[in-house]
Parts: C-alpha cells; sequence; structure tokens
C-alpha cells in the first residue's frame, strides 16, 4: 500500500517537475528531487532511470553528494515564488491566502538560497 502511495506522489511529482520545465512560474527542482524521494522508496527501476536522466540526473546528484541547488535553479525558485505572490495579490487573492504566502514563501526562498551552490549541474 505505501509503495504504491509513494510511486503515485513520485509520478505526480516528476510530472509537475517536466511541466516546470516549460512553464517559469513552476520550479522544476524540488519537484524532481521529491519524485526522486518517493522512486526510491517505491521503485528502484524509476529511480535508477531518473538518476540516469540527461536533464533531471545532475540536479538529483548534486543534492544527494553536495546537498546543494545550483545558482541557475535557485534563481528561477525564488522568481517563481515573486511571481506567484505577485499574481496572487494582483488577481485580488484574499487576505489569508496573502498572509499565508507572505509566511511561507520567504521561508523556503530562505532555505534555498541558504544552500551551497556546489559544482553546477
Amino acid at each position: 500500500m505505501f509503495r504504491t502511495l509513494w510511486l503515485l506522489i513520485g509520478l505526480t511529482s516528476l510530472a509537475l517537475g517536466i511541466v516546470g520545465v516549460v512553464l517559469p512560474l513552476l520550479p522544476t527542482t524540488p519537484f524532481v528531487l521529491l519524485a526522486a524521494y518517493c522512486f526510491a522508496r517505491s521503485s528502484p527501476r524509476l529511480h535508477d532511470w531518473l538518476l540516469a536522466h540527461r536533464m533531471f540526473g545532475p540536479l538529483i546528484r548534486n543534492w544527494n553528494a553536495h546537498r546543494a541547488i545550483a545558482p541557475r535553479a535557485k534563481l528561477l525558485a525564488v522568481v517563481s515564488m515573486v511571481a506567484v505572490f505577485a499574481g496572487a495579490w494582483a488577481f485580488g487573492a484574499s487576505d489569508r491566502v496573502l498572509i499565508i504566502q507572505a509566511v511561507i514563501l520567504p521561508a523556503t526562498a530562505l532555505f534555498i538560497l541558504t544552500r551551497p551552490s556546489g559544482p553546477r549541474a
């Protein structure tokens, strides 16, 4: 049961990561890292495929080896967060939503920005 749940979360995360490659507002790196984590617990075949992938493999190996996020990925993640908050504000999101975002997004950005850059992907 848990293996199936990990697999579903991994596939969903990978799908979001792939969409994030073409949509600038959706960060790729966190979703690919989550997919790798989930696949490690559910499907060794998918985990190995993801590690060997030309585009996603270096992101995961950089994180595993150095707990590092490439500078470009950091920049895109933070810009995406700012854009999401600006969009929510511009479209008139409720004060509650804006407050939640104003707390969570900077905390997440701080975490991302304080990770080492490590070797480039």
